[in-house]
């Protein structure tokens, strides 16, 4: 079951770019691209050497291989169907939680390390938005946590009952709702950056990577698609009952991560991009939603009397 979990994210890490992309295209009028097109531009830089700048270092060159095997192994935690993922472990939630943030500390560095003054500014900003974002993700958990009284992802999802009343799903409602924004900041994705500008002073995570090409460019892209696969699973994970059968479970998890990715791009099709000075004040305002969402937790559970 663990071998399919990581199977099911596979399947969709390679199908969700294009599913934005698409959605994006039908949305502005345009034809677009074909599904598998953005793999295809993977695979294609998969093919092609790697050009290093005389002001790097080591560090530049081993990040694209850290980056991707630290995504990868933190897909390894996630549960499927009420099955355990391959690494699963009491607590896991907080390991997968650093093992992203390592990966996000390394592309920083692998900016910084070219000694771009763009680069620098980018992996600035990068730096700021992912430390903003970090306690919603966090709070979310810790509401999960101790609605539950586990620790690990699959004994929360296996533990986490929705629908018994109209505060259960408010509670499901408002989680998936912050899974997705921070899936959005956490891929810099609108309305905190655009990934078709191509100006600098507004780049954020693009004039990352600027100086990456070929097979390292690969690596960092398939580990982006991966990021919007793994944020897909722990959204879908929500929505699978364990009464079903697997072929079910499958199916419906196959449709959350469609409508996942057809969110992503309705998303990029009607917002505006935020001006710089006032994305931390949006990021800052999932974290007090899921503040929000906390504390409505200790009043259910008993653990927070309101005289």
């Amino acid at each position: 079951m663990a071998a399919l979990s990581i199977l099911m994210i596979l399947i969709s890490a390679a199908v969700i770019p294009g599913i934005i992309s698409i959605t994006k295209a039908k949305l502005s009028g345009r034809k677009g691209i074909t599904l598998f097109q953005p793999l295809k531009d993977i695979v294609r830089l998969f093919r092609k050497g790697n050009v290093y700048s005389t002001t790097t270092s080591l560090i530049f060159q081993i990040t694209p291989v850290i980056h991707f095997a630290g995504i990868f192994c933190a897909l390894l935690f996630l549960p499927f169907s009420g099955e355990a993922g391959l690494l699963s472990f009491s607590g896991d939630f907080l390991f997968f939680a650093y093992l992203l943030a390592f990966t996000k500390f390394m592309l920083i560095i692998n900016a910084m390390d070219t000694g771009s003054g763009f680069e620098g500014m980018g992996a600035n900003r990068e730096a700021l938005y992912s430390m903003l974002v970090e306690p919603a993700f966090f709070t979310i958990m810790a509401s999960l946590v101790l609605l539950t009284g586990f620790t690990s992802f699959q004994e929360v999802y296996n533990n986490v009952h929705f629908g018994d009343s109209s505060l259960s799903y408010l509670f499901a409602a408002v989680s998936i709702y912050l899974l997705v924004q921070i899936a959005m900041v956490e891929n810099s994705r609108l309305p905190v950056d655009d990934p078709r500008t191509h100006l600098e002073l507004t780049m954020i995570h693009e004039v990352m990577v600027l100086d990456n090409s070929g097979f390292d460019l690969g690596l960092i892209m398939t580990g982006n698609a991966f990021k919007f696969a793994i944020y897909g699973n722990l959204i879908a994970n929500f929505l699978l009952p364990q009464s079903f059968p697997l072929v079910a479970n499958i199916a419906i998890y196959l449709v959350v991560q469609l409508l996942f990715a057809v969110t992503v791009g309705l998303l990029e099709s009607f917002r505006a991009r935020n001006k710089i000075a006032n994305n931390p004040q949006f990021i800052i305002t999932l974290s007090s939603i899921a503040l929000v969402l906390f504390f409505s937790v200790l009043i259910i559970t008993h653990k927070l009397i309101l005289d």
